[in-house]
């Protein structure tokens, strides 16, 4: 296929209820099935397991919200890319899609595929080398859907999301029907030496919370799809943050009766530990099969959304130019699609995904908190441009969600030193990269690579 047989751009194929299922599927992986142990073993105590539950969930809901306004003003495929470029230059811009191709999401992508085989280990026993062969054949095939069109990706997305929506519920409700379960259970409701005494393990707690609700962000990516986008996106950003809340909530209340903050705290599979109490011997596997279901809705999000940033940076001239081609049939990024499936099939056949999530999981939060000022510094520059959708409570809502994402930021680079300077240099690696494209497009007469003010 020729550059010229290809459409000019991605058609607007997306409603609102895809959307919204997009960003719930993205949001809703494995964590949730493993994050409450981890939180129920800082905390130890019930009231303090909510609340910190509802915080991150404030939390993500802040960004979201920011994200809401630029998305409406710029609704193009690439999402922060986009809105990096053109608020602090090609170069940020640059820099971000480079961290969520070599590692944030190629990586999360590979992670999610490796957790999704695991658990179909425990239907059909497999060794280390058959988990990756699976691993790698969900991403083949996750691509190999999205890339016959973007409406059959949606409907497969909007498939799985509500399955597990529904296992989530029912995990959450068949506690309280069938565990027989006393109220005491939830007792203690407040840690015995205080609340002063939470400090600390609520910070690491926080930690596990926003990994579990991070995806809030991935409509975005495919803004440039979006039907009515200065109605929807704002819309699927708001509603998508407020279900997952609620199915987190719903689902924590559960396991704390079940098997108490105690109880939780030490069972290292504190989803099927409760779904045993609730439904006996059928628990685990129900757990198991509804991990998959929902790792492998998780990665068809990722897939889908993440190539289209890829395909923004080639149209601006910095990446491989056949990355630009839309499909003349199916109408999506192939080849986008497919240089996405590659790399991250790589990572798990070298089995480095796991580490480089580590050394640049902060990243994400920076380039988070970037976004969001990105926000304050479009309405001082440009206060009269249009503004199909304006974030509730600003300034508020964009500052307290900076001053917390810099906070986990410094706190990551004072706990983990290493591993923060490694992912600052991983990101910082892609500066000779930006500058090879960025000469390239000045020898081809590409000026979008080079221009610094972006298309404020």
């Amino acid at each position: 296929m020729s550059a010229d047989e290809a459409p000019r751009d991605l058609p607007r194929q997306l409603t609102l209820l895809d959307s919204t299922m997009i960003n719930v599927g993205s949001m809703i992986g494995s964590g949730i099935f493993i994050v409450p142990a981890t939180i129920a073993m800082h905390l130890q105590s019930t009231v303090p397991v909510i609340l910190v539950w509802i915080i991150g969930g404030v939390v993500s809901l802040f960004g979201a919200l920011c994200m809401a306004e630029l998305g409406a003003m710029m609704p193009k495929a690439g999402g922060q890319y986009v809105y990096l470029k053109n608020v602090y230059g090609p170069v940020w811009g640059f820099l971000y899609g480079w961290s969520c191709f070599t590692v944030i999401m190629t990586a999360s992508i590979a992670a999610v595929a490796v957790a999704f085989a695991t658990y179909v280990g425990y239907f059909i026993p497999m060794d280390s080398t058959a988990i990756k062969s699976v691993a790698i054949a969900s991403i083949v095939v996750l691509t190999a859907i999205n890339c016959f069109g973007t409406k059959l990706g949606a409907l497969l997305q909007n498939g799985m999301t509500f399955v597990k929506i529904a296992a989530l519920g029912t995990l959450g409700t068949l506690g309280f029907l069938l565990s027989g379960a006393p109220a005491s259970n939830f007792e203690p409701l407040f840690p015995a030496a205080g609340l002063m005494s939470m400090v600390g393990p609520f910070g690491l707690a926080m930690m596990a919370v926003l990994w579990a609700y991070d995806g809030w962000i991935e409509i975005t990516f495919v803004a440039g799809e979006v039907k009515r986008p200065e109605r929807n996106i704002h819309r699927s950003l708001f509603l998508s943050t407020m279900i997952v809340v609620g199915m987190y909530l719903i689902g924590n209340i559960g396991l704390l009766y079940v098997l108490s903050p105690g109880g939780m705290a030490q069972s290292p599979l504190v989803a099927s530990d409760a779904a045993a109490v609730a439904l006996g011997s059928t628990g685990a596997a129900f757990v198991a099969l509804a991990v998959v279901v929902s790792t492998l809705g998780a990665n068809n999000g990722f897939v889908f959304t993440a190539a289209r940033i890829y395909y923004a940076m080639a149209r601006e001239g910095l990446l491989f130019s056949f990355l630009t081609r839309i499909h003349p049939r199916w109408e999506t990024p192939v080849a986008s699609l497919l240089l996405q499936c590659a790399w991250a099939c790589i990572l798990i056949v070298t089995g480095t995904f796991d580490q480089l999530i580590t050394y640049v999981v902060f990243a994400s939060w920076v380039f988070y908190a970037m976004s969001c000022y990105a926000v304050i510094i479009l309405r001082k520059r440009n206060p009269q441009r249009a503004r199909p959708y304006r974030t509730w409570g600003y300034p508020f809502t964009p500052v307290l969600f900076i001053v917390f994402a810099a906070g986990l930021v410094v706190n990551t680079v004072i706990e983990s030193p290493r591993d923060a300077a490694i992912g600052a240099g991983l990101i910082v690696a892609g500066l000779p990269v930006y500058y090879y494209w960025a000469k390239k497009g000045v020898r081809e007469g590409t000026t979008t690579a080079l221009d610094r003010r972006g298309s404020q």
